[in-house]
Order: structure tokens, then C-alpha cells, then sequence
């Protein structure tokens, strides 16, 4: 029997929904801006099956893919589990075989894999289209390769067999200029291994450069950044070890005592070529953008004083302080000339906490840009708790566009019983200017207990939403999300 009466969390709009859907053509507020033809692919997670712990980390879910197609002015939307060999087991056995994240000491006998940890899997994080293909992405596995049509699962990649790492980031980048795919896998050779191997692959899907490296401690390294000379990666106090795990535990907590490392190499250098700077305990968990200007690298990211995530413990014991729980947009300065170990921070928005899922204009990926997207809860906005309930505690109820050069800002209000997940940005057209486009994501509807993809218009957010895409029922959280056009999918006349 299925149970969740364990998880108070999970329960209202934030139950398992466990089922896949296809909505054919959607119901739409407003009118979708012409040309816009493609998909919003978006990759998150559903508990098929209660968790063992009740107090797991929601990384552990189930992964489930998602996408609303849209062509010429009309939209459906698709949604499929991640069937992973990990979901499959479970389903035959109609129970939850697996322990707690990214732990395989804690799963039932048989299904460990403690040599193979990536069939532990969920798929659960992100999605990347190259070189023909449609991935999934979760970072204790390499790549899933789905149908864009179907959404169904085909399997593992490992880009022509070039690919060596066990494991893929979430976030890789494609330099905008050449189409060529820049990644990264860290614990690249297992379990709490100190290996983070580093990639160059080609827009056809062959590895052209490799780099293996040991990081300053065994970290997690989920999102990083790249300039066009230079690629940056962030080492900080999410720890784990193998005691850690064979102790039972979840894969990381948090290890306040221990510094900030920032690696920064020539993008087709070396690992003799690495360079640590060291600063004060920070969570980098996502970045905006950076640039290699003269001897200077300069990083931006919502950055985190202290733990995000209230259910990876501390080391040491303490209680989680939200506090230092929130982001803030932040610049590191790092001298390249400087035999100095140190850098320089700043924070470019003042006194205005963001949600970490930051977005830019990828048509400026690497080099110099100015404008941010991120999520954020804008106090001065109404929030309507009669008919949206007691939500109120996850209530992110705007979108901001961040002028990264002079800390000002703009937004989209979804509305009083919205909250939003993470936005993605769309160009008007090829040629436009930075920023001008359109601003997507899905919005939590409360008070109607469905899912609504918005789509408003950088020109003028304050006006709401041009379009939105109706769901008649929640769809499952997401991680992230990404917007292909329908060259980059192969659909066509799909």
C-alpha cells in the first residue's frame, strides 16, 4: 500500500501527483506572441513511491519530464517519468527500494550498485539539447537521452564513447559562438572520489578536449560558469566522504569551518594550468554569467552566506539558520595577475534576497552581458491567503530583470495566489538586443490548484502576462527548465 501520511510537506498542492499526462490543446489567457515555435522542456521530480526517510531531501524524487509545444499561436503539453532502472525497480516492486539521497549503503540489498552509483539514479534536474539529441541531466550520472516527440526514455549517452567521467553536471554551457558543449562531471570516478574530470565536445557530439583534476576537498560542484578564455569552478561546504555515507547518512551536510575555493583554468588548458583562490564560506549552488576582461575573471551568482538547504544537516550539529538560507547578487572580482590567493565580492542589489535560479540572454554566455533573471518574493505585492490557502510560506511571486551593471530592476507580478518557478529567457528575434524577448516559466496556481505556463514581454513586465498556458491540474515541481526552438529538437512540423 502506498502511504505518505508520513510527509506533511507533500500534501495539498504539494502531493505527488503520479501520473503522466498529455493535454492536446491547451486552454489559453491572452494571446501567444507569433513566431514563438518550439518547447519549454522542463525536467523536476515526484515521489512514485514514499520516500524511506520521511526527512530525505527532495532531490531524492523520481525524475519527470515535461513540455508545452508550442506552434503557431496553440500549445499542448506532454509529460513522462524518467523510466531510470531505478524507477523501473521500484515500480516492479511497488515499493521504495532506495535510501537517502545519493546514498547507496541505505538501500535495500541488491540494489546498492555502491560500484556503479549511477544506477542509483532519478534524472531529476535538467535538460540540454545537442547535437541532435534531447538529455536529461542529474549530476550522479551521465546524461539520459530521451524522444523529444514522445518524451520517452532511451538511455544513457555517453557522446560517442568519449565520455569518460561517471557523472555530468546539470548545467553545462554551449559557447553561443560555435555550438561546442563545455562540462564537467565531479566524484568523476565514484563515490566520494576527488576527481572532477573536464570536458570540450564538439556541436557533433564527439569529446575534443579532456582535463582530470583534483579538487582542493570532495564538494558539491552543481553549477559553474565560463568565459570565452577561462572556466570557473566553485568548490564549496557541501561535503561528504565515504564514512559519511557507510555511516548511513545522506550524501552531503554542510561544513561551515571549511573556506570557499574558486578554480579557475584556460578554457583548453591543463590541470597543471588550475589556479585556487580561497574566501570565506559561501554556497554558489547557481550562476548568472562571467567574463575574462584583461587579467581579471569576473563571476556573477546568487550567493549564499551559509546552508541553502534546510535538509542537508551541518556538521557540527547546528540548526539550520535561515538567514544565511538566502541569496544574495553577488560579483567576484578574482586578479589573475595578483599572486594573491584572496578575491573581491560585492553585492549588486542591495537588501533584495532572490531565488537562486538564474537565468540570462545565453546569446551573451561567456562574455560580457548585462542583465540577470531570477525569481524573487516581492513583499510590496498582495498575497490573497483566503483563496490561495496556507501556502504562504512558499509564495515566490515575481520575476526579476536585474541591470547587472547598475543594480536596478524590473519585474513580472504573477499574481496574488501565484508563486513562480524558475523563468527562462527567449530573444524576439536573433538580432535583437540584449534582454529583449520574452520571459517564461510555470506558475503555481493556488486558488484554482493548477499549473499555468506565463509568457510575458521584457519590454514591459509590469503589464503581466501577454499569454497564459493553461493547465487543468498541477503539474509536478521543476527543477529547470529550457526553451528549444524546434531546429534544436529536430520537430519540424511536429
Amino acid at each position: 500500500m502506498v502511504d505518505y501520511s508520513g510527509m506533511p510537506a507533500m500534501r495539498g498542492f504539494f502531493a505527488p501527483q503520479r501520473f503522466e499526462a498529455d493535454v492536446f490543446d491547451c486552454e489559453v489567457e491572452g494571446t501567444i506572441p507569433p513566431g514563438l515555435n518550439g518547447a519549454f522542456v522542463r525536467v523536476g521530480s515526484d515521489w512514485n513511491y514514499p520516500p524511506k526517510h520521511a526527512d530525505d531531501a527532495p532531490f531524492n524524487q523520481d525524475g519527470y519530464i515535461s513540455m508545452f509545444r508550442i506552434k503557431d499561436g496553440r500549445a499542448s503539453y506532454k509529460g513522462r517519468w524518467v523510466k531510470t532502472p531505478r524507477f523501473l525497480n521500484c515500480h516492479k516492486a511497488g515499493r521504495q527500494l532506495y535510501g537517502y539521497y545519493r546514498n547507496p549503503f541505505d538501500n535495500e540489498p541488491g540494489f546498492q550498485n555502491i560500484d556503479k552509483p549511477w544506477l542509483n539514479t532519478v534524472m531529476n534536474t535538467a535538460v540540454l539539447a545537442h547535437a541532435g539529441k534531447l538529455l536529461v541531466l542529474k549530476e550522479d550520472s551521465r546524461p539520459y537521452a530521451v524522444d523529444p516527440v514522445t518524451l520517452e526514455t532511451q538511455g544513457l549517452w555517453d557522446f560517442h564513447g568519449g565520455y569518460k567521467s561517471q557523472t555530468f553536471t546539470a548545467h553545462p554551457k554551449i559557447d553561443p559562438r560555435n555550438g561546442d558543449l563545455l562540462t564537467y562531471g565531479f566524484e568523476a570516478t565514484g563515490l566520494a572520489s576527488d576527481d572532477l574530470f573536464y570536458y570540450v565536445i564538439d556541436a557533433k557530439g564527439r569529446v575534443k578536449h579532456e582535463v582530470r583534476l583534483k579538487v582542493p576537498y570532495v564538494s558539491m560542484i552543481h553549477d559553474w560558469a565560463v568565459t570565452e578564455s577561462h572556466v570557473i569552478f566553485p568548490v564549496f561546504p557541501y561535503c561528504t566522504s565515504m564514512a559519511q555515507l557507510q555511516a548511513g547518512q545522506t550524501h552531503w551536510k554542510w561544513d561551515g569551518a571549511r573556506p570557499t575555493y574558486i578554480g579557475i583554468m584556460p578554457r583548453y588548458g591543463s590541470a597543471r594550468d588550475i589556479r585556487w583562490f580561497k574566501g570565506p564560506a559561501r554556497a554558489i549552488v547557481h550562476t548568472f554569467n562571467a567574463r575574462t576582461v584583461g587579467d581579471k575573471v569576473i563571476l556573477e551568482a546568487p550567493t549564499f552566506e551559509g546552508n541553502p538547504f534546510p535538509f542537508f544537516p551541518a556538521q557540527d550539529g547546528a540548526k539550520w539558520d535561515p538567514a544565511k538560507g538566502r541569496a544574495m547578487i553577488r560579483r567576484m572580482t578574482f586578479d589573475l595577475a595578483s599572486k594573491d590567493d584572496s578575491y573581491a565580492e560585492e553585492i549588486i542589489v542591495p537588501g533584495l534576497p532572490v531565488v537562486d535560479l538564474a537565468r540570462i540572454d545565453d546569446r551573451y554566455a561567456g562574455r560580457d552581458n548585462r542583465y540577470g533573471f531570477a525569481p524573487f518574493r516581492d513583499e510590496s505585492k498582495p498575497f490573497d491567503a483566503a483563496r490561495a490557502g496556507q501556502a504562504n510560506g512558499r509564495i515566490t511571486n515575481s520575476y526579476g530583470m536585474f541591470d547587472l551593471k547598475d543594480g536596478t530592476w524590473r519585474s513580472f507580478f504573477a499574481g496574488p495566489v501565484h508563486s513562480l518557478q524558475e523563468p527562462e529567457f527567449i530573444p524576439r528575434s536573433s538580432d535583437a538586443p540584449e534582454g529583449d524577448g520574452w520571459l517564461i516559466g510555470v506558475a503555481n496556481n493556488y486558488a484554482e490548484n493548477r499549473s499555468e505556463m506565463i509568457i510575458a514581454d521584457t519590454r514591459d513586465l509590469a503589464a503581466g502576462a501577454v499569454a497564459r498556458i493553461i493547465l487543468p491540474f498541477r503539474s509536478n515541481v521543476q527543477v529547470h527548465g529550457r526553451w528549444f526552438g524546434d531546429h534544436q529538437l529536430g520537430l519540424g512540423g511536429a
